[in-house]
Protein backbone atom coordinates (compact mmCIF):
# COMPACT_ATOMS: atom_id res chain seq x y z
CA UNK A 1 0.00 0.00 0.00
CA UNK A 2 1.31 3.69 -0.42
CA UNK A 3 3.14 5.34 2.57
CA UNK A 4 3.06 9.12 2.77
CA UNK A 5 5.30 10.29 5.54
CA UNK A 6 4.19 14.18 5.23
CA UNK A 7 3.09 15.15 8.05
CA UNK A 8 7.00 15.24 9.65
CA UNK A 9 7.25 18.20 7.19
CA UNK A 10 4.69 20.23 8.04
CA UNK A 11 4.27 22.28 4.55
CA UNK A 12 0.85 22.70 3.99
CA UNK A 13 -0.38 22.44 0.84
CA UNK A 14 -2.26 25.43 -1.13
CA UNK A 15 -5.74 23.42 -0.95
CA UNK A 16 -5.34 20.97 1.47
CA UNK A 17 -7.61 17.57 0.65
CA UNK A 18 -10.33 16.75 2.60
CA UNK A 19 -10.90 13.43 4.62
CA UNK A 20 -13.35 12.62 1.69
CA UNK A 21 -10.34 12.85 -0.91
CA UNK A 22 -8.12 10.75 1.02
CA UNK A 23 -10.72 8.08 1.13
CA UNK A 24 -11.46 8.24 -2.63
CA UNK A 25 -7.70 7.68 -3.03
CA UNK A 26 -7.65 4.81 -0.99
CA UNK A 27 -10.86 3.31 -2.55
CA UNK A 28 -8.85 3.85 -6.13
CA UNK A 29 -5.94 2.46 -5.17
CA UNK A 30 -7.68 -0.90 -3.95
CA UNK A 31 -10.24 -1.21 -6.95
CA UNK A 32 -7.14 -0.86 -9.70
CA UNK A 33 -6.97 -4.39 -10.92
CA UNK A 34 -5.53 -5.29 -14.47
CA UNK A 35 -8.07 -6.77 -16.86
CA UNK A 36 -7.78 -10.65 -18.03
CA UNK A 37 -4.65 -11.00 -19.27
CA UNK A 38 -3.22 -7.23 -18.57
CA UNK A 39 -0.08 -6.89 -16.82
CA UNK A 40 0.78 -4.45 -13.25
CA UNK A 41 3.70 -2.49 -14.06
CA UNK A 42 5.45 -1.43 -11.50
CA UNK A 43 7.28 1.77 -11.96
CA UNK A 44 9.60 3.76 -9.02
CA UNK A 45 10.21 7.49 -10.45
CA UNK A 46 12.60 9.33 -8.36
CA UNK A 47 12.74 13.27 -8.35
CA UNK A 48 15.98 15.00 -7.61
CA UNK A 49 18.47 17.88 -8.56
CA UNK A 50 20.78 16.36 -11.62
CA UNK A 51 23.04 17.63 -14.26
CA UNK A 52 20.71 17.92 -17.45
CA UNK A 53 23.06 18.48 -20.63
CA UNK A 54 21.00 20.18 -23.31
CA UNK A 55 24.22 20.12 -25.79
CA UNK A 56 27.56 19.38 -26.22
CA UNK A 57 29.46 21.61 -23.85
CA UNK A 58 26.19 23.09 -22.40
CA UNK A 59 25.04 21.71 -19.28
CA UNK A 60 22.02 22.88 -16.35
CA UNK A 61 21.41 22.30 -12.79
CA UNK A 62 17.63 20.51 -13.75
CA UNK A 63 14.98 18.43 -12.10
CA UNK A 64 14.38 15.18 -13.76
CA UNK A 65 13.07 12.31 -13.19
CA UNK A 66 15.25 8.89 -12.67
CA UNK A 67 18.12 11.25 -13.61
CA UNK A 68 17.08 12.68 -16.95
CA UNK A 69 14.59 14.85 -18.49
CA UNK A 70 12.45 14.28 -19.81
CA UNK A 71 11.42 11.46 -17.62
CA UNK A 72 11.30 7.89 -18.29
CA UNK A 73 8.82 7.28 -21.59
CA UNK A 74 5.98 4.98 -19.49
CA UNK A 75 4.69 2.41 -21.74
CA UNK A 76 1.94 0.26 -21.45
CA UNK A 77 -1.69 -1.55 -23.03
CA UNK A 78 -5.09 -0.69 -22.63
CA UNK A 79 -6.09 -2.72 -19.18
CA UNK A 80 -2.72 -2.50 -17.40
CA UNK A 81 -2.48 -1.06 -14.26
CA UNK A 82 -0.01 1.39 -13.22
CA UNK A 83 2.21 1.33 -10.08
CA UNK A 84 4.07 4.14 -10.00
CA UNK A 85 6.19 4.65 -6.90
CA UNK A 86 7.06 8.43 -6.68
CA UNK A 87 10.02 9.66 -4.42
CA UNK A 88 10.69 12.93 -3.50
CA UNK A 89 14.42 13.97 -3.21
CA UNK A 90 14.00 17.49 -4.23
CA UNK A 91 14.06 20.71 -1.33
CA UNK A 92 10.27 21.07 -1.85
CA UNK A 93 7.29 19.21 -2.66
CA UNK A 94 5.47 17.82 -5.62
CA UNK A 95 2.85 16.31 -7.06
CA UNK A 96 2.42 14.09 -10.48
CA UNK A 97 -0.45 14.64 -12.63
CA UNK A 98 -1.40 12.30 -15.39
CA UNK A 99 -2.01 14.36 -18.00
CA UNK A 100 -5.28 13.01 -19.80
CA UNK A 101 -5.88 10.25 -17.88
CA UNK A 102 -9.26 9.02 -17.24
CA UNK A 103 -8.21 7.75 -14.30
CA UNK A 104 -10.16 8.00 -10.82
CA UNK A 105 -10.17 11.36 -8.67
CA UNK A 106 -8.06 10.18 -6.34
CA UNK A 107 -5.36 9.95 -8.50
CA UNK A 108 -5.31 12.73 -10.50
CA UNK A 109 -2.35 14.11 -8.63
CA UNK A 110 -3.38 17.31 -7.71
CA UNK A 111 -3.19 19.38 -4.28
CA UNK A 112 -7.10 18.80 -4.46
CA UNK A 113 -6.88 15.32 -4.18
CA UNK A 114 -3.36 14.61 -2.33
CA UNK A 115 -0.86 16.44 0.27
CA UNK A 116 2.16 17.36 -1.44
CA UNK A 117 4.71 14.57 -1.81
CA UNK A 118 7.26 16.30 1.38
CA UNK A 119 11.46 16.09 0.70
CA UNK A 120 12.55 12.51 1.81
CA UNK A 121 9.32 11.11 1.26
CA UNK A 122 7.11 8.68 -0.98
CA UNK A 123 3.91 8.50 -2.83
CA UNK A 124 2.23 5.66 -4.49
CA UNK A 125 -0.35 5.91 -7.83
CA UNK A 126 -2.14 3.42 -8.55
CA UNK A 127 -4.68 3.29 -11.61
CA UNK A 128 -6.37 1.28 -14.57
CA UNK A 129 -5.41 2.65 -17.86
CA UNK A 130 -9.05 2.66 -20.16
CA UNK A 131 -8.04 4.78 -23.05
CA UNK A 132 -4.91 4.01 -26.18
CA UNK A 133 -3.29 7.72 -26.98
CA UNK A 134 -0.28 9.87 -26.32
CA UNK A 135 -0.37 11.19 -22.35
CA UNK A 136 2.53 12.82 -20.64
CA UNK A 137 3.08 13.04 -16.64
CA UNK A 138 3.93 16.12 -14.98
CA UNK A 139 4.38 17.99 -11.36
CA UNK A 140 1.61 19.86 -10.54
CA UNK A 141 3.32 21.86 -8.05
CA UNK A 142 4.83 25.26 -8.50
CA UNK A 143 4.42 24.46 -11.53
CA UNK A 144 6.53 27.58 -13.36
CA UNK A 145 9.44 25.99 -11.42
CA UNK A 146 9.66 22.76 -11.49
CA UNK A 147 8.10 22.10 -15.50
CA UNK A 148 10.80 24.59 -16.17
CA UNK A 149 13.63 22.21 -14.62
CA UNK A 150 12.36 19.03 -16.43
CA UNK A 151 9.73 17.33 -14.61
CA UNK A 152 7.97 15.57 -16.74
CA UNK A 153 7.84 12.23 -19.17
CA UNK A 154 5.96 10.92 -21.59
CA UNK A 155 3.40 7.73 -21.03
CA UNK A 156 2.23 5.78 -24.60
CA UNK A 157 -0.77 3.49 -24.08
CA UNK A 158 -1.40 0.82 -27.09
CA UNK A 159 -4.44 -0.79 -28.06
CA UNK A 160 -4.16 -4.44 -30.07
CA UNK A 161 -5.47 -2.99 -33.13
CA UNK A 162 -3.59 0.00 -33.59
CA UNK A 163 -2.13 0.90 -37.50
CA UNK A 164 1.97 -0.58 -37.96
CA UNK A 165 4.48 1.73 -38.97
CA UNK A 166 8.35 1.66 -40.08
CA UNK A 167 9.36 3.13 -37.33
CA UNK A 168 7.40 5.35 -33.78
CA UNK A 169 8.83 7.89 -31.83
CA UNK A 170 8.10 10.46 -29.01
CA UNK A 171 9.21 13.92 -29.11
CA UNK A 172 8.61 16.29 -26.33
CA UNK A 173 9.12 19.76 -27.57
CA UNK A 174 10.17 22.54 -24.88
CA UNK A 175 12.01 25.77 -24.26
CA UNK A 176 13.79 27.21 -21.24
CA UNK A 177 15.16 30.63 -20.43
CA UNK A 178 18.72 30.68 -20.00
CA UNK A 179 20.96 33.39 -17.86
CA UNK A 180 24.15 34.57 -19.65
CA UNK A 181 26.05 32.68 -16.95
CA UNK A 182 24.04 29.38 -18.56
CA UNK A 183 21.62 28.82 -15.08
CA UNK A 184 18.21 28.41 -15.62
CA UNK A 185 16.17 31.86 -14.79
CA UNK A 186 14.23 32.25 -12.16
CA UNK A 187 10.79 33.45 -12.82
CA UNK A 188 9.25 36.80 -12.61
CA UNK A 189 8.44 39.94 -14.09
CA UNK A 190 5.85 41.98 -15.59
CA UNK A 191 6.00 40.24 -19.00
CA UNK A 192 6.38 37.38 -18.30
CA UNK A 193 3.02 36.98 -16.21
CA UNK A 194 1.10 38.31 -18.76
CA UNK A 195 2.53 36.30 -21.73
CA UNK A 196 3.83 33.56 -19.84
CA UNK A 197 7.82 32.36 -20.07
CA UNK A 198 9.03 31.51 -23.78
CA UNK A 199 12.39 30.53 -23.34
CA UNK A 200 15.71 31.39 -25.71
CA UNK A 201 16.24 27.76 -26.13
CA UNK A 202 13.82 25.29 -27.65
CA UNK A 203 14.72 21.49 -27.11
CA UNK A 204 13.06 18.14 -27.92
CA UNK A 205 13.18 15.45 -25.93
CA UNK A 206 15.28 17.65 -23.07
CA UNK A 207 18.23 18.16 -26.25
CA UNK A 208 18.73 21.68 -28.10
CA UNK A 209 18.27 21.88 -31.92
CA UNK A 210 18.78 18.11 -32.39
CA UNK A 211 19.34 15.90 -35.43
CA UNK A 212 16.83 12.87 -36.34
CA UNK A 213 17.40 10.73 -39.21
CA UNK A 214 14.24 9.07 -41.17
CA UNK A 215 14.70 6.58 -44.08
CA UNK A 216 13.82 7.51 -47.52
CA UNK A 217 10.75 5.58 -48.63
CA UNK A 218 9.38 4.60 -44.58
CA UNK A 219 6.81 6.12 -43.06
CA UNK A 220 7.00 7.14 -39.08
CA UNK A 221 4.51 7.35 -36.48
CA UNK A 222 5.36 10.48 -34.87
CA UNK A 223 3.66 11.38 -31.08
CA UNK A 224 4.42 14.71 -29.97
CA UNK A 225 4.04 16.56 -27.09
CA UNK A 226 4.13 20.21 -26.08
CA UNK A 227 5.74 19.99 -22.52
CA UNK A 228 6.34 24.22 -23.18
CA UNK A 229 5.15 26.77 -20.46
CA UNK A 230 3.42 29.50 -22.70
CA UNK A 231 4.93 28.48 -26.24
CA UNK A 232 2.50 27.78 -29.10
CA UNK A 233 4.08 25.13 -31.56
CA UNK A 234 3.11 25.85 -34.86
CA UNK A 235 4.44 22.95 -36.59
CA UNK A 236 5.94 23.12 -39.76
CA UNK A 237 8.24 19.89 -41.86
CA UNK A 238 9.95 21.67 -43.95
CA UNK A 239 6.99 22.61 -45.74
CA UNK A 240 6.32 19.12 -46.80
CA UNK A 241 2.69 17.51 -45.77
CA UNK A 242 1.70 15.14 -43.22
CA UNK A 243 -1.11 13.16 -41.76
CA UNK A 244 -2.62 13.69 -38.68
CA UNK A 245 -3.75 10.74 -37.54
CA UNK A 246 -4.38 10.95 -33.51
CA UNK A 247 -5.09 14.74 -30.86
CA UNK A 248 -4.98 14.33 -27.04
CA UNK A 249 -7.52 11.50 -26.57
CA UNK A 250 -6.29 9.08 -29.05
CA UNK A 251 -6.62 8.54 -32.88
CA UNK A 252 -9.34 10.05 -34.82
CA UNK A 253 -11.54 9.07 -37.19
CA UNK A 254 -9.44 9.47 -40.97
CA UNK A 255 -6.22 10.56 -41.52
CA UNK A 256 -6.06 14.66 -42.17
CA UNK A 257 -3.61 15.36 -44.90
CA UNK A 258 -1.90 19.00 -44.19
CA UNK A 259 1.58 20.96 -43.68
CA UNK A 260 0.82 22.49 -40.41
CA UNK A 261 -0.62 22.33 -36.93
CA UNK A 262 -0.72 24.12 -33.89
CA UNK A 263 -0.13 22.96 -30.54
CA UNK A 264 -1.15 24.57 -27.63
CA UNK A 265 0.43 24.39 -24.45
CA UNK A 266 0.09 20.64 -23.43
CA UNK A 267 -1.46 19.57 -26.55
CA UNK A 268 -0.36 16.32 -28.28
CA UNK A 269 -0.55 15.63 -31.70
CA UNK A 270 -0.14 11.84 -33.63
CA UNK A 271 1.52 12.13 -36.99
CA UNK A 272 2.24 10.02 -40.24
CA UNK A 273 5.36 11.67 -41.04
CA UNK A 274 6.78 10.11 -44.77
CA UNK A 275 7.86 8.64 -46.94
CA UNK A 276 10.20 11.26 -48.34
CA UNK A 277 11.55 10.33 -52.05
CA UNK A 278 15.24 11.32 -51.91
CA UNK A 279 17.97 11.85 -49.51
CA UNK A 280 17.65 15.46 -48.52
CA UNK A 281 17.65 17.62 -45.21
CA UNK A 282 14.50 19.73 -43.60
CA UNK A 283 13.85 22.00 -40.25
CA UNK A 284 11.14 20.30 -37.35
CA UNK A 285 10.22 24.19 -37.13
CA UNK A 286 7.65 26.29 -35.31
CA UNK A 287 6.00 29.07 -37.81
CA UNK A 288 5.31 32.71 -36.63
CA UNK A 289 1.79 32.65 -34.25
CA UNK A 290 0.11 35.90 -32.88
CA UNK A 291 -1.28 35.02 -29.71
CA UNK A 292 -1.57 38.14 -28.14
CA UNK A 293 1.42 38.24 -26.25
CA UNK A 294 4.26 41.52 -25.73
CA UNK A 295 6.98 39.04 -27.28
CA UNK A 296 6.30 38.69 -31.06
CA UNK A 297 8.13 35.42 -33.17
CA UNK A 298 7.85 37.40 -36.74
CA UNK A 299 10.53 34.74 -38.18
CA UNK A 300 10.21 30.66 -38.08
CA UNK A 301 12.04 28.94 -35.14
CA UNK A 302 14.22 25.88 -35.30
CA UNK A 303 12.98 22.54 -32.75
CA UNK A 304 15.27 20.25 -34.37
CA UNK A 305 16.74 19.05 -37.98
CA UNK A 306 15.62 16.01 -40.18
CA UNK A 307 17.85 14.30 -41.88
CA UNK A 308 16.29 11.71 -44.70
CA UNK A 309 18.85 8.58 -45.34
CA UNK A 310 18.96 6.05 -47.87
CA UNK A 311 16.17 4.55 -49.46
CA UNK A 312 14.72 1.69 -46.85
CA UNK A 313 11.30 -0.98 -47.73
CA UNK A 314 8.63 -0.03 -46.25
CA UNK A 315 5.92 -2.08 -44.42
CA UNK A 316 3.20 0.72 -43.79
CA UNK A 317 0.08 1.27 -45.00
CA UNK A 318 -2.36 3.95 -43.56
CA UNK A 319 -5.49 3.01 -43.24
CA UNK A 320 -8.35 5.22 -44.68
CA UNK A 321 -10.48 4.99 -41.46
CA UNK A 322 -8.28 4.83 -38.10
CA UNK A 323 -11.37 5.02 -35.91
CA UNK A 324 -15.05 5.10 -35.04
CA UNK A 325 -15.75 8.16 -32.91
CA UNK A 326 -19.65 8.54 -31.41
CA UNK A 327 -20.95 12.20 -31.87
CA UNK A 328 -22.16 13.41 -28.31
CA UNK A 329 -24.46 15.51 -29.69
CA UNK A 330 -25.91 16.17 -33.15
CA UNK A 331 -28.03 19.22 -33.85
CA UNK A 332 -28.68 22.31 -31.78
CA UNK A 333 -27.99 21.53 -27.98
CA UNK A 334 -28.50 24.03 -24.75
CA UNK A 335 -25.44 25.10 -23.01
CA UNK A 336 -25.30 24.07 -19.25
CA UNK A 337 -22.04 26.32 -18.24
CA UNK A 338 -20.38 29.82 -19.18
CA UNK A 339 -16.66 29.07 -18.27
CA UNK A 340 -15.46 32.79 -18.72
CA UNK A 341 -11.59 33.78 -18.97
CA UNK A 342 -10.21 37.19 -18.00
CA UNK A 343 -7.78 39.33 -16.05
CA UNK A 344 -7.43 41.86 -14.04
CA UNK A 345 -4.38 43.81 -12.72
CA UNK A 346 -3.34 43.11 -9.47
CA UNK A 347 -0.02 43.41 -6.90
CA UNK A 348 1.11 40.06 -6.52
CA UNK A 349 1.54 39.12 -10.03
CA UNK A 350 1.09 42.51 -11.66
CA UNK A 351 -1.48 40.83 -14.15
CA UNK A 352 -4.30 38.51 -12.07
CA UNK A 353 -6.60 35.66 -14.45
CA UNK A 354 -9.38 34.77 -13.23
CA UNK A 355 -12.60 32.55 -14.36
CA UNK A 356 -16.01 33.98 -14.29
CA UNK A 357 -14.03 37.04 -12.53
CA UNK A 358 -12.97 34.81 -9.52
CA UNK A 359 -9.18 33.48 -9.05
CA UNK A 360 -8.69 30.15 -8.04
CA UNK A 361 -12.82 29.56 -8.78
CA UNK A 362 -14.71 27.53 -7.00
CA UNK A 363 -17.55 26.36 -10.07
CA UNK A 364 -20.28 24.85 -9.29
CA UNK A 365 -20.63 20.83 -9.20
CA UNK A 366 -21.72 18.60 -12.02
CA UNK A 367 -23.38 15.33 -12.07
CA UNK A 368 -22.61 11.71 -13.21
CA UNK A 369 -24.70 10.81 -16.55
CA UNK A 370 -25.53 14.37 -17.43
CA UNK A 371 -24.31 15.87 -20.49
CA UNK A 372 -22.43 19.01 -20.23
CA UNK A 373 -22.23 21.72 -22.82
CA UNK A 374 -19.75 24.58 -22.01
CA UNK A 375 -18.96 27.63 -23.22
CA UNK A 376 -15.54 28.79 -23.41
CA UNK A 377 -15.58 32.59 -23.45
CA UNK A 378 -11.94 34.34 -23.89
CA UNK A 379 -12.66 38.02 -22.91
CA UNK A 380 -8.53 38.52 -22.66
CA UNK A 381 -6.75 39.65 -25.54
CA UNK A 382 -4.43 36.74 -25.26
CA UNK A 383 -5.04 33.12 -26.50
CA UNK A 384 -5.64 30.66 -23.94
CA UNK A 385 -4.83 27.01 -23.83
CA UNK A 386 -8.21 25.08 -22.07
CA UNK A 387 -7.73 21.91 -20.07
CA UNK A 388 -9.90 19.74 -18.41
CA UNK A 389 -8.73 17.36 -15.61
CA UNK A 390 -9.93 13.77 -16.35
CA UNK A 391 -12.17 14.10 -18.91
CA UNK A 392 -11.97 14.30 -22.46
CA UNK A 393 -14.57 16.29 -24.63
CA UNK A 394 -15.47 17.14 -27.99
CA UNK A 395 -15.37 20.76 -29.98
CA UNK A 396 -18.45 21.39 -31.32
CA UNK A 397 -17.23 24.87 -32.38
CA UNK A 398 -14.28 27.47 -32.49
CA UNK A 399 -16.13 30.98 -32.97
CA UNK A 400 -18.72 29.70 -34.09
CA UNK A 401 -17.37 27.43 -36.92
CA UNK A 402 -17.01 23.69 -36.36
CA UNK A 403 -13.74 21.78 -36.42
CA UNK A 404 -12.24 20.40 -38.95
CA UNK A 405 -12.59 16.73 -37.69
CA UNK A 406 -14.47 14.76 -34.92
CA UNK A 407 -12.01 14.37 -31.89
CA UNK A 408 -11.55 13.62 -28.21
CA UNK A 409 -9.78 16.01 -26.64
CA UNK A 410 -8.45 17.39 -23.36
CA UNK A 411 -6.90 20.76 -23.95
CA UNK A 412 -8.34 23.25 -26.54
CA UNK A 413 -7.03 26.34 -27.78
CA UNK A 414 -9.59 29.12 -26.92
CA UNK A 415 -8.60 32.29 -29.22
CA UNK A 416 -8.01 36.20 -28.03
CA UNK A 417 -11.92 37.58 -27.45
CA UNK A 418 -13.07 34.42 -28.92
CA UNK A 419 -14.92 31.51 -27.87
CA UNK A 420 -14.70 27.64 -27.67
CA UNK A 421 -18.08 25.35 -27.22
CA UNK A 422 -16.96 21.90 -26.19
CA UNK A 423 -19.56 18.48 -24.69
CA UNK A 424 -18.13 15.94 -22.26
CA UNK A 425 -20.28 13.52 -20.43
CA UNK A 426 -19.02 13.03 -17.00
CA UNK A 427 -18.69 9.40 -15.81
CA UNK A 428 -18.89 7.05 -13.15
CA UNK A 429 -15.60 8.66 -11.30
CA UNK A 430 -16.74 11.10 -8.66
CA UNK A 431 -14.98 13.68 -6.72
CA UNK A 432 -13.45 16.60 -7.04
CA UNK A 433 -11.43 17.89 -10.25
CA UNK A 434 -10.54 20.97 -12.21
CA UNK A 435 -9.56 23.09 -15.06
CA UNK A 436 -7.42 25.72 -16.25
CA UNK A 437 -4.90 27.46 -18.23
CA UNK A 438 -2.34 25.49 -19.19
CA UNK A 439 -0.21 28.25 -20.01
CA UNK A 440 1.88 27.85 -16.42
CA UNK A 441 1.70 31.62 -15.24
CA UNK A 442 -1.53 31.97 -15.89
CA UNK A 443 -2.45 29.01 -13.99
CA UNK A 444 -0.64 30.23 -10.71
CA UNK A 445 -2.57 33.50 -11.08
CA UNK A 446 -5.61 32.03 -10.75
CA UNK A 447 -6.92 31.43 -13.94
CA UNK A 448 -8.39 28.06 -12.43
CA UNK A 449 -11.39 26.17 -11.64
CA UNK A 450 -12.29 23.48 -8.99
CA UNK A 451 -15.58 21.52 -9.32
CA UNK A 452 -17.07 18.29 -7.73
CA UNK A 453 -18.56 15.41 -9.90
CA UNK A 454 -21.30 13.66 -7.65
CA UNK A 455 -23.96 11.28 -8.01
Amino acid sequence: MPTHDHESHGSPALHEPSAHANEAYKRAYAEAKPDLGRSVISIDLEAKEIDWTIAVGTTVKGWGLNGKVPGPTIEAMVGDVLEIRLTNHLTEPTVVHWHGLRIPAGMDGTQMVQRPVEPGSTFVYRFRLPDAGTFWYHSHYNEIVQLERGLYGALVVRSEDEPCFDHERVLIFDDIELEKDGKIKDPGGWIESHDGREGNTRLVNGKKEPQLTIAAGQIERWRIINAASARYVRLSIGGRPFRIIGTDGGLIGSPVTTTEVLLAPSDRVELAVGPFEKEETHRIETLPFNRGSFKAHKKPELFATLNVGQKAPSKTLVPDSLRWIEPLVTGPVAVSREVRLGFTLGLKHGVEFTINKEQHHRAEPVRVGELQVWDVVNRSPVHHPFHLHGFFFQILQINGKPPEFLSWEDTVNVPAFGSVRIVWMPDDRPGEWMYHCHILEHHEAGMMAHFDVVR
